[in-house]
């Protein structure tokens, strides 16, 4: 007669380690690695291995604790050659245990947080339209009753103060700053008649000829355009010395 076993279903292989520490009563921290894993794998064998994606998750971690037991087996020096004790094989097994507890001891407060949410009732805020459309009574005559021409124009003249106070006494007095514009192309058409005019002159008395900024910068990029077209030739004899524009260009 056969007799079929329903096993308990466990979430992963370190939800049946921890089953069987607590089962076993033993320390997390000096797991027993051989009684341990000979029921793991008791569990291992008696389980139904027809879903191979669980399956394998419960191989993988049979095959870590045969590795880790036969490591305890074996003769080991009690301190290295450095002066260190070895390292316990349990140890990164034992921080997956530790790690997996607290997110399964979170995930149950959570759920009992949930279970405790769905047990309450909430009602949203309502008003009564009588509250809504209260208006609190406002008397003007009370109102008024302080206010005089006096107080009128002293408020008046604080906001004129506030505006005053706010222009700076140093800017206001500037005037307007006009936009100087100055054409390239009908500064060219002089330059270009200038040198025709003068055949050789001095580039200093050239710009000096402009009457702001502006007109000198336009008026050196009209020198740069006639060199580039080889209208003019620049000469200068020594460092630092006047510069001779040559015109090229037929009179």
């Amino acid at each position: 007669m056969e007799m079929n076993v329903k096993l308990q279903v466990f979430e992963g292989p370190l939800d049946l380690l921890l089953h069987l520490i607590d089962k076993n009563k033993v320390d997390i921290y000096d797991i027993p690695i051989v009684e341990i894993t000979d029921q793991y794998m008791e569990y291992v064998r008696a389980m139904d291995n027809s879903d191979l994606d669980i399956m394998s998750e419960f191989l993988l971690m049979a095959t870590t604790l045969l590795d880790i037991k036969s490591r305890m087996l074996l003769p080991r020096e009690e301190k290295e050659e450095d002066g260190e004790e070895a390292e316990d094989p349990r140890a990164e097994l034992v921080q997956q245990l530790l790690e997996y507890k607290m997110y399964k001891t979170i995930s149950y407060q959570l759920r009992d947080r949930q279970m405790d949410a769905s047990l309450v009732f909430y009602k949203e805020p309502t008003i009564p339209d009588e509250v809504l459309k209260y208006e609190q009574p406002v008397d003007l005559e009370e109102l008024m009753s302080d206010l005089t021409l006096n107080k009128l124009n002293d408020i008046f003249n604080q906001v004129l103060k506030r505006q005053d106070n706010r222009r700076d006494p140093i800017r206001s007095t500037f005037g307007k700053i006009k936009k100087e514009e100055v054409s390239l192309e009908q500064k060219m058409e002089w330059t270009i008649a200038f040198a025709k005019a003068h055949n050789t002159f001095s580039f200093r008395n050239l710009l000096e000829a402009a009457h702001s900024k502006t007109e000198v910068i336009v008026t050196f990029l009209c020198i740069l355009e006639m060199m580039k077209a080889g209208q003019i030739n620049i000469t200068q004899e020594d460092t630092f010395t006047d510069i001779v524009i040559e015109s090229k260009i037929a009179a």
